[in-house]
């Protein structure tokens, strides 16, 4: 049986096929259209995974929508009758869109594949009968249960808003996935993080990230504010935010005047310099942020009595709250979904329709089931051939070993290399799959990949890679961290004392601090990746080689893309990224590209006016 799960229309569009309660492929539009963030219908990644699974649209037996658009519409006019007359041009502005597309959603995907497809009136297939919904947290929490290696866990899902939850908390066991209690909106841990995205000066719903990177460079500063005036927590981690200072019910805003009078100023200037008053924000929202989760872990440890935890929702991939609730100890193990934000809320769906409406019977994979999180479209040796050939594009063809080799020499050298590997990835992080590589002894790699590579700001910080044999010999980390969800200290014996004992705030971006410095982040931290031969040998033997030249079983192991731009989905991506910026070498499967052998790319603009910044 074939179920395909669909997110689309509200943020992060995607779309996931699932056979018999085995995902067999998913994907984000976004990496076709290369549009950050693409919210439309995802008829790139449908077309997809169909042809991923080898299937006809006739053959698909059920889809499954990730959300209940009648509930979220519920939730947006009850919000606006609430606060009227207030939010009168939010009001305009959206429902045109709700009353044409989002409410009758069904049509609109009915229409969608049927073009799609281009199917006949005469051959239509009667979609209607396909359709199933879950809620958005079902999704969410789906999407974290089902595939873990948990025969049961307790199940916690956070993010800005579904239909009416915006935190959920319950129990899975086999194929039963049963929520127990929840937070609904207007209080949001999530939203609260992104009105505190909005002040500093980044976009919402995807510069929360910088903020929780910004983080170590200030100081609390604003903490009791935080808890005097916005937020109210309770001993089980339940709040209430007070919505006096908060525009987002209504307004096109998140935050408001009153926001401003307590902290002293209006929102930054998206692009404006970032001054110590920003970090000290982010500093305050971040531990406000933790402290919050980690009461609500503790108390879904009390109620359930479960040695595991399983996460999703956007608040799950902030990699520094995962680390902190692993570090304390609560649960023994923790699993977080790869694809935690809405994308993962398609595969959520899927398993939800497989597990819990039809009521199959569960198999648990003691490594999961989401297969390293590869489970995007990948490209032949010949198909690559191909194109290089078609664009006179300059290459050598290596087997694996000489190109290894190569590639750990040329890594040693400090230089910067595209890497294009296998099956894409399902969600935000790139997974040495679609990755910028680099060599993390390098005092200046983090600041060149930055500036001359990322054209992003310096204080964004970069991922580790590392053999998951080798993690503990690096990182105060001892357990699988495949997915890039965990922020973990780096082991006391690698670090450097700083001898400047006078810097703070941005001042300390370029003071080594370990062995490993282009890693490391100011507060001795890495977001780890643990690489695993069995679902990625490939890279691991890259890395193994590298090991085996410099003693360094690590690399810096970053996006392959651009600011503003979505992670490369082909080797047409992946040559435009390279081209665009100052990389030294492009890795295509076994094809290898010197920059210094390749002309310049002809008719080409800007990258920065065709993607929009955040």
């Amino acid at each position: 049986m074939y179920i395909l799960g669909i997110s689309a229309y509200f943020h992060d569009s995607a779309a996931c096929l699932v056979k018999d309660g085995v995902i067999i492929a998913a994907a984000q539009e976004e990496r076709y259209t290369r549009k950050k963030h693409d919210p439309s219908f995802p008829q790139n990644a449908v077309r997809y995974c169909l042809k991923q699974g080898g299937i006809a649209p006739a053959q698909i037996n059920h889809v499954v929508f990730y959300d209940k658009p009648f509930l979220k519409f519920e939730r947006i006019l009850e919000t606006y009758i609430q606060y009227a007359p207030k939010g009168l041009k939010s009001f305009s502005l959206s429902m045109p869109m709700w009353v044409k597309e989002k409410l009758l959603i069904s049509s609109v995907i009915e229409k969608e594949l049927n073009k799609l497809f281009d199917l006949k009136k005469k051959e239509k297939i009667g979609w209607s009968e396909k359709f199933l919904y879950t809620e958005h947290h079902q999704s969410h929490a789906a999407s974290a249960f089902f595939p873990s290696p948990f025969e049961k866990a307790a199940v916690l899902t956070i993010d800005g808003v579904g239909e009416w939850a915006t935190t959920s908390a319950g129990i899975g066991i086999d194929n039963k996935l049963d929520l127990l209690y929840e937070i609904r909106f207007p209080h949001s841990l999530g939203l609260l993080y992104s009105a505190f995205t909005y002040y500093t000066g980044f976009k919402v719903n995807s510069g929360e990230y910088k903020v929780m990177g910004l983080a170590p460079y200030g100081q609390p500063k604003y903490v009791d504010l935080i808890y005097k005036h916005l937020i109210d927590v309770k001993e089980d981690g339940s709040f209430t935010l007070n919505m006096e200072y908060f525009d987002y019910c209504v307004g096109l805003r998140m935050t408001n005047s009153k926001f401003d009078e307590i902290f002293g100023s209006p929102p930054r200037k998206p692009e404006s310099r970032l001054t110590q008053r920003e970090m000290d924000m982010a500093r305050s929202v971040q531990d406000v942020t933790e402290a919050v989760v980690l009461r609500m872990v503790k108390f879904l440890k009390k109620e359930s009595g479960l040695d595991n935890l399983c996460l999703a929702g956007g608040v799950a991939l902030n990699c520094v709250a995962n680390g902190k609730i692993l570090r304390e100890g609560i649960f023994k193990n923790i699993w977080i979904q790869p694809a935690a934000g809405d994308a993962g809320g398609a595969l959520g769906a899927a398993m939800a329709a497989w597990y819990q409406y039809l009521g199959n019977k569960r198999i648990v994979n003691k490594d999961d089931s989401m297969n390293g999180s590869y489970l995007g479209p990948e490209f032949t040796n010949t198909e690559i051939e191909q194109y290089l050939v078609k664009n006179s594009i300059p290459y050598k063809k290596l087997d694996d070993d000489v190109l290894f080799e190569t590639l750990a020499d040329v890594l040693g050298q400090e230089k910067v290399v595209g890497w294009f590997n296998g099956r894409m990835e399902f969600g935000p992080r790139s997974l040495g799959a679609r990755s910028i590589i680099g060599d993390p002894r390098s005092p200046k790699m983090q600041s060149t990949m930055n500036l001359k590579i990322k054209y992003r700001e310096s204080f964004r910080p970069f991922a580790p890679s590392v053999l998951r044999e080798k993690v503990s010999e690096y990182f105060e980390l001892d357990c699988d961290s495949p997915y890039m969800l965990l922020v973990a200290p780096v082991q006391k014996s690698r670090r450097l004392e700083s001898t400047n004992k006078n810097l703070f705030g941005i001042d300390l971006l370029n003071v080594p601090r370990s062995d490993i410095p282009a890693i490391t982040h100011i507060d001795y931290s890495a977001r780890v990746q643990t690489v695993h031969i069995e679902t990625n040998p490939r890279y691991y033997q890259l890395i193994k080689k590298f090991e085996e030249k410099t003693g360094c079983a690590v690399l810096v192991n970053t996006s392959f893309n651009v600011r503003g731009e979505p992670i490369v989905c082909t080797p047409a991506d992946a040559y435009k990224c390279f081209m665009r910026t100052k990389m030294d070498y492009l890795c295509l499967q076994n094809f290898l590209i010197d920059k210094t052998q390749q002309l310049p790319l002809t008719k080409d603009t800007d990258w920065r006016s065709e993607f929009e910044l955040d």
